[in-house]
């Protein structure tokens, strides 16, 4: 048995827990706690007040999952003054072990782990992901993250990428002019400039424009609830949109990635759509890629539903790193 603080930091907030690997018996979360990462200088500081929060001692072995790239000699987080110096995480954290992973890298560690009850079916074939190949792992958050998981004889490699800065490719004539739209504001139009929690707005600001209509600029909350809820006609407009492309993006990546395992769908907005995805264009723009179109729609596409995928993929990296099975 193993004990590892597991963490999951973002530009909002930093989630703790004290996880537990036991060999050939899986990974348990205790308890999660958040912390807000403006109240904390360091995630230092923010360590030492988890280990006051539960108090006692923290494990020496930590897994750490970070919003942002995990390459250099200095780590800034996107959304927060945190900066992470991998060298120094050690002695500053008093870890004799430890695994540092980009933050959807530690989805993709997740669901290899996941089970069934852990997944929601969206589309495609309703039978579990496949174990020999290629799983692509798209998520719809503060921007796109996406990664894949590839399976091959009882082992895994995670592969994190940039998939979210693609570029955006409009497929029919309303979405050439919300392109049009969106060249006004962005040189370059990238796949999260939609398909994103910020993209919601976007998507609501062009439909606007292209009607002639005027919006006020308010707050992305309150646009998604009114989405989701779907008395605003125009934001429910939005948000059929914004499912649309995520089926195009989503069925796009498993071309690119050979994705023949299936698609999962994570991230926070992920779980925000889960109810309006099935009912959505989602999956026949997943599966419309011409040629291709039949052997799209043999792919399962299933929604994360555990409630911390960055916390157990950080702890579930730390295992694959040190060989604990």
């Amino acid at each position: 048995m193993t004990e590892l603080v597991a963490v999951d930091i973002g530009g909002t907030n930093a989630r703790f827990c004290i996880a537990t690997i036991r060999e050939g018996d899986g990974i348990e979360l205790g308890e999660v706690v958040t912390l807000p990462t403006r109240t904390y200088a360091s995630l230092r500081s923010a360590w030492a007040a988890f280990a006051e929060k539960i108090g006692r001692p923290l494990p020496a072995a930590g897994a750490i999952s970070f919003a942002g790239p995990v390459e250099g000699e200095v780590l800034k987080l996107t959304n927060s003054p945190w900066v992470l110096r991998p060298s120094l995480i050690p002695s500053a954290l008093g870890l004799e072990r430890y695994t540092l992973v980009n933050d959807f890298g530690a989805v993709a560690y997740a669901v290899s782990r996941l089970g069934e009850k852990d997944l929601r079916h969206i589309c495609g074939p309703d039978e579990p992901l496949g174990t020999e190949g290629t799983i692509s792992i798209v998520g719809p958050g503060t921007g796109l993250g996406v990664a894949q998981l590839h399976c091959h004889d009882g082992r895994i490699v995670v592969v994190e990428t940039e998939g979210g800065h693609m570029d955006f490719a409009p497929l029919d004539d309303l979405e050439d002019q919300i392109l049009h739209r969106l060249r006004q504001r962005y040189r370059r139009v990238s796949v999260e400039r939609l398909v994103s929690g910020p993209g919601l707005a976007n998507i609501h600001e062009a439909l606007a424009a292209i009607e002639g209509r005027t919006v006020p600029v308010g707050d992305d909350v309150e646009l998604w609830k009114a989405a989701l809820k779907g008395d605003d006609v125009l934001a429910a407009a939005a948000l059929d949109r914004f499912c649309l492309t995520l089926g195009s993006v989503a069925g796009d990546l498993a071309l690119a990635h050979g994705a023949w395992c299936g698609t999962v769908i994570g991230g926070g907005v992920g779980v925000r759509v889960a109810d309006h995805l099935p009912l959505s264009g989602f999956a026949g723009r997943y599966a419309a890629k011409g040629r291709f179109e039949a052997r799209m729609a043999k792919i399962p596409v299933k929604l994360i539903t555990h409630d911390q995928p960055g916390l157990l993929g950080a702890a579930a990296a730390f295992a694959e790193k040190h060989g604990i099975k």
